[in-house]
Order: structure tokens, then C-alpha cells, then sequence
């Protein structure tokens, strides 16, 4: 039923979708969506909430699992609508004020990431790890709506490494900085890898 949501979510928007066209897209009863959630809005929270339970896998590098939030999260948009749906809602500036928005729970999860990569010495002096999780989830945000806008998001990946090329001389220490994967297909490969991961062997 989320994915359904998210489907609708993401192909109209919050204010445009109805609860009808979300039963339709799930194939389910309406009896069947309200037991578990009573509200068009409920259903966009329960979206939002799920968008963020994807951690990437530790790295020996923790400014690593940054980066492979980032790209892991480009390359989902592309087909994910549940992905799609959040950052549709996450900037409606309408729909929002009712049901929330993913954006601070992914601030959270970089500045726990941040925090453990400054405690490390992966980082400058200089950084502020909460400042510089909201910087990142404002220019991914920023970059995947261009992207989005220009090319249906086809580039979205190119667009968000080279976000992160440009960003990380600034928060990385020099040595930790030429280790890193900033790929434009460093996503793919991690995705391809986890969905690798979960095919059962052959017998």
C-alpha cells in the first residue's frame, strides 16, 4: 500500500492525489487501506518514514558511507517511487505543514555519520558536523529537483558526484579526501552489489 501511495505521491503530488487512485494503484479494498492507515495523510507520513530506513554498508572510511548515501539515494530515485514520492512531498510547501518532512531524519543520519567521521580525524578542524548535514541534504535536494526539472532525472547521478566533488575538499582532510569514491556510478555498483547480496544461491 505505500508503494502504491508513493507511486501516486510521486507521479501528482500530495494535493492532487486522491485515496481513490491510491486503492486503485495497490488493488485493495478501502476497508482493506484503513485498517492500516486512516488518512491520505497518514499515508504520506508512512512514505517519508520508510524513505529513510536505508543505511549504507560501513566503510573502513567513514566520510565513505556519506558519499554512498548520497549516490545510493541518486541512483534509487531513478526507479524508486517511494524514493521519488518523499522528495516530492519532502518539498511541498503546502503539504508538508500536515504530514512532515524526510528532510530532518536525513540530517540526522548524516550527522551521525559526520560526527563519527570528525571523531576519527576524516575531517578539518574547522567542521561543524550538523551544519554540514544540513548543507548536504539542502544541495542534494537542490541538485536532484534540477535534475529532475532538466532531464527526468537521467543525470541525477552525474549531477549529485559532482556536487560531492566540489564539496568534499572542504570537509575532508587531504589524505582522506583522495581515497574516496565520488564516482558518478559509485551508487549502481553499491545497489548491484545488495541486490546481488539477496539472490539466493543456486542449488
Amino acid at each position: 500500500m505505500l508503494e502504491a501511495a508513493a507511486t501516486v505521491f510521486a507521479e501528482h503530488g500530495y494535493t492532487a492525489a486522491t485515496v481513490a487512485d491510491i486503492l486503485k494503484t495497490a488493488g485493495v479494498t478501502k476497508g482493506a487501506l484503513y485498517f492500516h492507515f486512516d488518512s491520505k495523510e497518514a499515508l504520506a507520513r508512512g512514505v517519508l518514514e520508510v524513505q529513510t530506513d536505508y543505511r549504507p554498508p560501513r566503510q573502513e572510511i567513514k566520510l565513505q558511507e556519506m558519499v554512498d548515501l548520497a549516490m545510493s539515494v541518486a541512483n534509487r530515485l531513478m526507479y524508486d517511487p517511494v524514493l521519488r514520492a518523499g522528495a516530492r512531498l519532502s518539498a511541498d510547501p503546502i503539504g508538508r505543514k500536515y504530514y512532515g518532512s524526510a528532510w530532518s531524519q536525513w540530517a540526522e543520519t548524516l550527522t551521525e555519520i559526520l560526527t563519527e567521521a570528525h571523531q576519527r580525524g576524516e575531517t578539518l578542524s574547522h567542521v561543524v558536523p550538523r551544519e554540514i548535514a544540513e548543507m548536504v541534504v539542502s544541495a542534494f535536494n537542490g541538485v536532484q529537483l534540477y535534475a529532475q526539472l532538466e532531464t527526468g532525472l537521467q543525470d541525477v547521478e552525474y549531477r549529485v558526484s559532482l556536487l560531492l566533488k566540489n564539496l568534499l575538499p572542504s570537509i575532508a582532510s587531504p589524505a582522506v579526501l583522495m581515497r574516496l569514491d565520488v564516482a558518478a556510478d559509485r551508487g549502481a555498483r553499491l545497489v548491484a552489489a545488495e541486490e546481488s547480496s539477496r539472490v539466493p544461491a543456486a542449488v
